[in-house]
């Protein structure tokens, strides 16, 4: 059993003999409060105890497994439990906000009380914190099917998001079940991200029916927006205008079908993205410059749509358009590439004008409005389309297995099992072509990805 703070102090008090005027200078608490903390009949304050602490000369956080105990002495502990959450954030003792959260929550009337506790330290940036209060909010309520549980799994979601894809599309699907639930303009958000984790492993179908989601929750708003007024005040906190998430669900619809093949379907819903002024009812800056960007996009990708089904004579005034906007030139070199594999068209002249684009450096490219996690797995694919062009039109299979090696060494940072299976079977298909450095650094690789193997099934059976 613990003993408690004032317990504490008249032990160490007897033992320093130190009367209580000589410890009201040490620990700066006047002595009538000195006397009652001493007494047991006043509860102590995280402030006083930060002065005990002091006066003894202990770190701040030497008796906080004891304050637990005198948090729950009056029947106003939330007044001392707020801060003493705080504080313990700070100093990144995670074992007593645990424990403090897990009593709290023996009565669930203060879960909302905890999750604002808990929204404040997210944005605050103490996420240790904070995901810990979430995960047993989260637990208290999961049988409830509330708002507020929705809310302490998108946190989580968020928090649990890395440069490991497949971990990532493990957090988007147990997340997913909980989006509708969230406050609409919550939902607009975690729609978007959804769609980016199920793209990233090419899950289309999924990126399909997400953003027909989104576009329906999103024109709807705006529809009702339209109407009153009074909807502005639920959405002021939304990251984007609703306008534009229905021109970004045209934007992913397109790209869905854009990998389906089908580009003439894509091309219809470019067109939809492509005069957002015709139904825009916004006249301000924001609206201009998001509008412009979405026809800018639509620019570009209806030549590349057109490119891709066949009409390579669009190649140079797609480049040309490409130059012009820095930001786009790296995704639009990896449509290139796939185009040159698709058609079997020479590209060398292209992949020299835009070598700058080619080394993978995450803190030198220039991303635009892409996240840096799509980045990193565009890059993993574009060495691996580089390969698959080196080995079959220039038949340079020292340079193929250079952008094969490069493909699979990014592919298993960010744990892209497709991209590293499909590089470990380029690499068995022209192995007789490897030099010796080549396959020894294929052989390091290997082991690497087995080791990573060998982890999760270990996990795995530690789970079961």
């Amino acid at each position: 059993m613990r003993r408690s703070i004032h317990e504490i102090l008249e032990q160490y008090m007897q033992e320093e003999q130190l009367s209580i005027s000589k410890f009201s200078q040490l620990s700066a608490i006047n002595t009538g409060t000195l006397s009652r903390i001493l007494k047991g009949v006043s509860p102590v304050s995280l402030r006083q105890l930060q002065g005990i602490t002091n006066g003894m000369g202990l770190s701040e956080d030497s008796f906080f497994k004891e304050y637990i105990e005198e948090c729950f002495t009056s029947s106003s502990n939330l007044r001392r439990i707020r801060p003493f959450i705080l504080r313990c954030a700070e100093l990144e003792r995670l074992d007593c906000i645990e424990e403090v959260v897990g009593r709290v929550l023996e009565d669930r009337q203060y879960n909302a009380t905890l999750f604002e506790i808990a929204e404040q330290l997210f944005k605050q940036e103490k996420l240790k914190a904070a995901a810990l209060i979430y995960r047993q909010v989260a637990e208290s309520e999961r049988y409830q099917h509330s708002e507020r549980l929705a809310l302490c799994r998108y946190r989580l979601f968020n928090l649990q998001l890395g440069e490991d894809i497949e971990e990532n599309l493990v957090a988007a699907t147990q997340f997913e079940p909980y989006t509708n639930r969230l406050p609409e303009m919550e939902q607009l958000e975690a729609l978007k991200q959804l769609m980016h984790i199920f793209g990233m492993v090419h899950k289309w179908f999924k990126v399909e029916a997400l953003a027909v989601q989104l576009q329906q929750l999103a024109s709807s708003l705006y529809h009702l927006q339209g109407e009153s007024r009074r909807i502005e005040e639920s959405l002021i906190q939304a990251a984007q205008p609703l306008y534009y998430y229905i021109l970004y669900a045209y934007l992913a619809r397109a790209t869905v079908h854009e990998h389906y093949g089908d580009y003439n379907k894509a091309l219809e819903f470019v067109s939809l993205y492509a005069n957002g002024e015709s139904w825009i009812r916004e006249k301000d800056e924001i609206a201009e410059r998001i509008i412009a960007q979405f026809k800018e996009w639509a620019n570009i990708n209806s030549l590349l749509y057109r490119l891709m089904s066949g009409e390579l004579e669009v190649i140079e005034e797609y480049i040309s358009h490409v130059a012009a906007h820095e930001d786009e030139i790296f995704i639009a070199m990896c449509h290139i590439i796939q185009v040159a594999n698709m058609h079997r068209v020479n590209i060398d002249d292209i992949l020299e004008k835009f070598s700058l684009y080619i080394p993978y450096k995450a803190e030198d490219i220039i991303a635009g409005a892409y996240q840096q996690d799509i980045i990193k797995e565009a890059h993993a694919r574009f060495y691996k389309d580089l390969a698959v062009y080196f080995f079959n039109q220039k038949q340079n299979f020292t340079k193929a297995l250079e952008y094969l090696l490069a493909s699979l060494e990014l592919s298993i940072k960010i744990n892209s099992e497709k991209n590293i299976l499909v590089c470990f079977t380029l690499f068995e298909k022209y192995r007789e072509h490897a030099n010796a450095d080549a396959t020894q650094k294929f052989k390091s690789l290997s082991n690497e990805v087995h080791e990573i193997n060998e982890k999760k099934n270990l996990l795995l059976l530690v789970s079961v």
